[in-house]
């Protein structure tokens, strides 16, 4: 038996008067029914008629077309009006399965062959599916819907009010009602058209929505949208958030005022229009914010529009941002502007040649940069670094990204502790996802150690140092992979060490490391000379290999002395956890370091 004649008899049997006949109830069992939409097997149908007013129940094994296993559903109404006096009402209704209870009562008029009414109330109604995507827990709400035939149209319109209970619909998550929705349009074998359409999100704000869905391949056809006040605190848990899980917006707070308006034409976006009031952007983890933020960020397929956005403040990896006012030129896919001045603490952040490109699914950009000199005592304290003195600029070059990869076209150049520093080949990859990774060698040239080991607390060493750190290798910011190496600086200059510093060194290279000082002059003497000084490390599977300015047959030599008193500083330690490294640079950088020293031929 197929579904267009079982429901036909079902019709039939449950339209029968009941003083048409002396009897009691009518039960119908049927073995199997078929269907393009499924199959139903076992079928149970009981009405009883010995009654005020007629019970129905109706048990039956479902199955839909891409399912392998057989559902078990029951349906029942322990009150139905006869529909030949009136509409079919269906009071103290359950629809239940292994995953779903659903306590309902229905109000469905069909009389007339060309027009159909109904009206749905759910209570306390609950429902899952074995894949975890979709539950609802206590859903009590209404719906109401109608339909007019009109020719081969059918003009329809619909009420839904959510009222409460929580609603788990992958990825979104709804904690309570207090949501609805309102929409009419027409419907026939071709298109599903949305005429008008208001929905409500509590707390949100509402929506109006128009367009149509082509019902052959289901794809939207024509869409306007407009959402003219939306709360942003409220939106962007209940939306955004779900939606961003996967990218570095994925943990955020909003505040503030939004406005919304989309066209789309053809399947395709025709305009675009998003506006910020006065807008909180902040990342609960503490890598970005922007507040009072005032956008004007419009978008046509056809026409050129100019973008404009302001923030009062801010801070990037907790640097203070000052105020600034953003304008760019949007082109269809492609955004252009050709200064963007970004005030950073004393100094700017100037941005040149900024273009970006939507092409191939993906964002490609590149822009040049220069950071104006900034006061490294405000930096540090921002960083929560120790304190350093001086100014710090840098000098970027074209910077371009495309394919989740961010790449220099040349070297990068920084000012710092009275030297430089230069940063070539790097290049990053997913800098705007949850683990990005990041690769680059560092060069670094005459710093001066007076100004670096008075802001690391190391004790006082005066002269200068050069530094390497080739195949530089991070995962989510965090060191994985270098060959680091730091020694003197070639040249004639001054070259001290206080006592202070060698033993703090002398910590670094672990238990087995020793000072050779003569014991009898370390008690008078506060200030030693000393001929070259370095320390490297090779790191990889989170061992460092470490070494020094030249190696012995015990260990490596770390500070080797000149004149009199002379001194040197031995490591022995050649491999070493990179855990116990930082704990020892910790260590020594809090004063807590406790070396070992001893005199020579000890």
């Amino acid at each position: 038996m197929n579904f267009k004649c079982f429901f036909s008899v079902l019709v039939g049997l449950v339209a029968l008067p009941s003083s048409a006949y002396a009897i009691s109830s009518i039960s119908v069992h049927i073995g199997e029914v078929q269907s393009p939409h499924g199959s139903a097997r076992n079928v149970a149908f009981d009405y009883a008629l010995n009654r005020p007013q007629p019970a129905l129940k109706l048990k039956a094994q479902v199955r839909l077309p891409d399912e392998k296993d057989w559902l078990d559903v029951s349906l029942s109404c322990a009150s139905l009006a006869n529909p030949q006096i009136g509409p079919w009402n269906c009071q103290n209704g359950q629809l239940v399965t292994e995953h779903i209870k659903v306590p309902f009562s229905l109000m469905l008029d069909a009389k007339i062959a060309d027009e159909i009414s109904a009206n749905l109330t759910l209570q306390d109604a609950s429902f899952s599916d074995a894949a975890g995507l979709h539950a609802g827990e206590k859903v009590t709400g209404t719906v109401a819907a109608k339909a007019v035939k009109k020719s081969d149209d059918w003009q329809w319109q619909i009420t839904v009010d959510w009222q409460k209970g929580e609603v788990f619909w992958q990825p979104f998550y709804f904690a309570s009602g207090g949501h609805q929705l309102q929409a009419n349009g027409v419907y026939n074998q071709q298109f599903l058209t949305l005429e008008n359409a208001s929905l409500s999100l509590k707390d949100v704000g509402q929506m109006r929505l128009s367009g149509q869905l082509r019902l052959t391949d289901n794809k939207i056809q024509i869409l306007h949208a407009d959402a003219p006040s939306l709360d942003l605190a409220a939106l962007y848990p209940l939306v955004l958030k779900p939606l961003l899980e996967k990218t570095v917006l994925n943990d955020m707070e909003m505040a503030g005022k939004a406005s919304f308006k989309l066209d789309l034409q053809n399947g395709e976006p025709k305009s675009f229009q998003l506006d910020l009031q006065n807008a909180d952007i902040a990342d609960k983890n503490g890598r970005f914010a922007l507040y009072k933020v005032n956008a004007n960020l419009p978008w046509d397929y056809d026409d050129e529009k100019t973008v404009q956005l302001a923030y009062a403040g801010g801070q990037l990896l907790r640097l203070p941002l000052g105020a600034a006012n953003i304008t760019a030129n949007l082109n269809r896919y492609s955004l252009t502007a050709p200064q963007i001045k970004l005030p950073v603490l004393d100094g700017a952040l100037n941005l040149s040649d900024v273009s970006a490109a939507w092409a191939g699914n993906g964002w490609h950009w590149h822009l040049r940069a220069a950071l104006g000199p900034v006061a490294m005592t405000e930096v540090t304290q921002a960083l929560g670094w120790p304190r350093m003195e001086g100014k710090v600029a840098a000098t970027i070059p074209l910077v371009t990204y495309s394919t989740g990869q961010l790449t220099t076209d040349g070297d990068m150049q920084f000012n710092v502790f009275e030297g430089t520093a230069i940063i070539t080949n790097l290049a990053m990859q997913d800098p705007l996802g949850i683990a990005p990774k990041l690769t680059g060698n560092m060069q670094f040239r005459n710093l001066d150690l007076g100004v670096l080991t008075h802001t690391f607390s190391l004790g006082a060493i005066e002269g200068k140092l050069d530094g390497d750190v080739n195949n530089l290798q991070l995962a989510n910011w965090k060191p994985v992979r270098f060959d680091a190496s730091f020694q003197s600086s070639p040249g004639s200059y001054r070259k001290k060490i206080s006592q202070r510093a060698v033993e703090n060194i002398s910590a670094l290279g672990g238990a087995g490391a020793a000072a050779a000082v003569q014991r009898s002059v370390l008690r008078f003497f506060e200030q030693f000379n000393y001929a070259k000084l370095g320390l490297s490390c090779k790191l990889h599977n989170d061992i460092c290999e470490m070494g020094g300015i030249e190696s012995t047959t015990q260990g490596y030599v770390i500070v080797k002395g000149s004149g009199i008193p002379s001194i040197t500083v031995l490591g022995y330690n050649r491999n070493v956890g990179w855990g116990e490294l930082l704990g020892r640079i910790q260590r020594v950088t809090a004063g807590n370091a406790k070396p070992i020293i001893r005199g020579v031929g000890q």
